[in-house]
């Protein structure tokens, strides 16, 4: 009799949820469809109308592994950069260090530290650089070089905090600090990040929700804009070395509101997971767009990735990225590290490498 009562109430029961849950996930891909393809329609791209451009090239091997699909997936360092609200997932303190050499040999390097405090929530700290090796100036008079070296950066510091306001639900928030220089000029400016992160407990199914950016406008200032200038230079007898100072226009940040949905397909089974998620993207400068990535992890030790970016974009040189990863344990803490593979089109391509430790 229990067998029989076991047989027709909790297996239509278990039926029943599952068919819930799926109707709900192909209800969150139709949704993100739907949005990418109401804003499609604008023909004009916008590219190049931001200032700090830095701020949007994507971070993590493991993230840009997935195609940059990440938003509802975030579980790790670099959540600080997707969906502040992910850093809720870690329940240790860890470390992360990201490394790659980008287009025109530029340096990548971005290093993040997450702390979670019992009964308070979930800090953590991190800092973005991209910078340059010193390059001989030149000038008009000077084509071939004025024997002066110059270079340039841009660097973020961000400080987050993060907390589940349920089991499910967890919001967070990433304040920064934005400072760029080239020669004698400089700018700064400040922005905030927000994301959410809802986990509905059903077969692994999560929605992320993250705006990235939103901040302050930023302008060039420094020693570079000061000049010498005639105000009348038709006028005879008047002083032609007039101390004036140029200015810039200024430009706002590059704003990207990102959502996406994932699941745990394998959510163990045969000690392994298989995440699947897509993204869909409404950035500020640029026309919108659909990431997609996978990631299978056998054993909690090893990982591979393939994803596709920027979907129904048109004159995108990014779409295909692989990669992979390896974790293990040694002296009480777990050592990770992760590789990406970034194809670019006509431009060289990217390699990206990260190393993380979890105390």
């Amino acid at each position: 009799m229990t067998k029989k009562f076991k047989n027709a109430y909790f297996f239509p029961k278990y039926s029943l949820l599952k068919d819930i849950a799926m109707k709900k996930f192909n209800l969150l891909l139709a949704l993100i469809f739907i949005f990418s393809s109401l804003l499609f329609s604008q023909g004009v791209t916008k590219v190049g109308t931001t200032v700090s451009k830095f701020l949007s090239i994507d971070v993590g091997s493991r993230a840009t592994g997935f195609g940059s699909a990440f938003v509802s997936v975030a579980d790790d360092a670099s959540a600080m950069y997707w969906n502040p609200s992910g850093i809720t997932q870690i329940n240790n303190i860890e470390v992360a260090f990201i490394n790659s050499r980008w287009l025109a040999d530029l340096s990548f390097n971005y290093a993040g530290v997450v702390i979670p405090v019992e009964g308070f929530g979930t800090l953590g700290i991190n800092a973005t650089f991209l910078t340059m090796d010193p390059i001989e100036r030149t000038t008009t008079d000077k084509p071939d070089g004025t024997g002066e070296m110059v270079d340039a950066g841009s660097y973020a510091f961000g400080l987050v905090y993060a907390r589940k306001l349920t089991d499910q639900f967890s919001i967070g928030f990433n304040f920064k600090l934005i400072y760029e220089r080239v020669y004698q000029s400089s700018a700064t400016g400040a922005a905030v990040d927000i994301g959410t992160l809802f986990d509905t407990k059903l077969y692994g199914l999560k929605l992320g929700m993250s705006i990235s950016n939103f901040g302050t406008k930023m302008e060039l200032d420094g020693k570079a804009f000061q000049v010498q200038h005639d105000p009348y230079p038709n006028v005879s007898g008047n002083n032609e070395n007039i101390n004036a100072k140029l200015s810039t226009d200024q430009y706002d940040l590059p704003l990207n509101f990102r959502l996406g949905v994932s699941m745990d397909v394998l959510k163990g089974l045969y000690n392994s997971n298989l995440i699947l998620s897509i993204d869909a993207l409404h950035p500020s400068d640029d026309v919108e767009s659909i990431n997609v990535g996978g990631e299978f992890i056998f054993q909690n030790t090893f990982a591979v990735r393939a994803g596709w970016k920027d979907i129904f974009k048109k004159d995108t040189q990014q779409s295909v990225v692989f990669g992979g990863g390896i974790r293990y344990d040694v002296a009480g803490m777990q050592i990770i590290f992760d590789y990406s593979y970034i194809y670019f089109g006509c431009f060289p391509d990217i390699s990206m490498f990260s190393f993380g430790l979890r105390f």
